[in-house]
């Protein structure tokens, strides 16, 4: 980069981008638009050159009008409540959310990354999914902004991130079955490897180490977080020669299955088997008999990201860089107090 470039005040623009990254303007410009046919290396040196001299788009006002929002899955019942909270603070700022799903994935693949990077929004709202270091870099070099809700993994201390107090979650669901005198209590958790589960598991130890109930290990089970799984294991959990007389399930979806298990087994709900969810999630006030659970404000939580993602959008950084909304015991129909 010639000294011009380097003491002027402008912007850098793609033409000085290409000729410090030794390439040509249409290269830089595939590049921009997110086109797959650059090769890594070249779109490395691109990307590099980019992040160095700050290039700016010209194209800020369309640039600046979407938000995408990305779900693992949009099957669950909890992407409604998040997507709301998104477009209220899109709606109120005349933007638009654009949808993507990953088909049950945790992590986007990199033609997903293109797509993005042809769209050029504000930035991106993941949720319950983890984008790598390299998809990072390619929206950084771009100036697109990445927040995360509910991260499946510990999310580093500069990671912009929105999650439910998962922990606090877990230890007040527990501290409720134990308040009715239960002491063999289950615990029907996802997969191990999520942060979440993580949380919500060492929520559940805490209230029973202060309580100084020893936990049985083989009433402590993991599975995905699908009425399915909630029902096999409920099962094999209410099959045991001395089985739970309570039931924390990590989800609702788990604890639909809990119920459905139950069913099969002529075991009455609350009365024989008490049942603790979580998210709240619509249907859980529905169920025969009406599901306590543990709240996650979601709705929130897409608030909270997408004010988050616009101060970064504008150039600042989010204060504080993660935030951790309460969550809340629902109580309904599905505990009673131990015979």
């Amino acid at each position: 980069m010639d000294g011009s470039d380097e003491g002027s005040a402008r912007p850098l623009t793609i033409a000085a981008v290409a000729k410090a990254a030794g390439v040509s303007v249409p290269t830089v410009s595939r590049v921009l638009n997110g086109e797959a046919d650059v090769s890594a290396e070249t779109r490395a040196r691109i990307e590099a050159v980019i992040r160095a001299g700050g290039y700016r788009r010209q194209e800020r006002d369309y640039h600046a009008s979407l938000i995408e929002l990305v779900f693992h899955e949009l099957i669950g019942p909890w992407a409604i409540p998040t997507i709301r909270g998104v477009e209220q603070v899109a709606t109120d700022h005349e933007m638009s959310v654009v949808l993507s799903e990953l088909r049950g994935r945790h992590s986007p693949r990199d033609d997903w990354v293109q797509h993005v990077l042809a769209r050029r929004p504000a930035g991106v709202i993941s949720v319950f999914c983890q984008l790598s270091a390299a998809q990072r870099r390619q929206l950084g070099a771009r100036n697109i902004a990445v927040v995360v809700i509910d991260p499946t993994e510990r999310p580093a201390a500069a990671t912009p991130a929105v999650a439910a107090a998962n922990r606090q979650g877990g230890a007040t669901a527990t501290d409720h079955l134990l308040a009715l005198g239960h002491r063999r209590i289950a615990m029907i958790n996802g997969p191990a490897r999520i942060w979440c589960c993580q949380e919500r598991e060492a929520g559940f130890r805490d209230a029973m180490a202060a309580a100084g109930v020893a936990i049985d290990p083989h009433l402590v089970r993991y599975g995905n977080l699908h009425v399915d799984e909630g029902q096999r294991i409920g099962a094999e959990l209410l099959a045991l020669p001395e089985p739970p007389t309570a039931i924390f399930a990590g989800n609702d979806l788990q604890a639909m299955g809990v119920y459905q298990a139950a069913r099969a087994a002529r075991v009455r709900i609350p009365e024989d088997l008490s049942v603790v969810g979580f998210d709240d999630v619509p249907v859980a006030g529905w169920m025969g008999p009406a599901l306590t659970t543990v709240r996650q404000p979601l709705t929130d939580m897409g608030v909270a990201a997408a004010g988050m993602l616009l101060t970064l959008a504008g150039g600042a950084a989010p204060v504080p860089p993660r935030v951790e909304l309460p969550t809340t015991l629902v109580l309904r129909g599905s505990t009673t107090p131990l015979p």
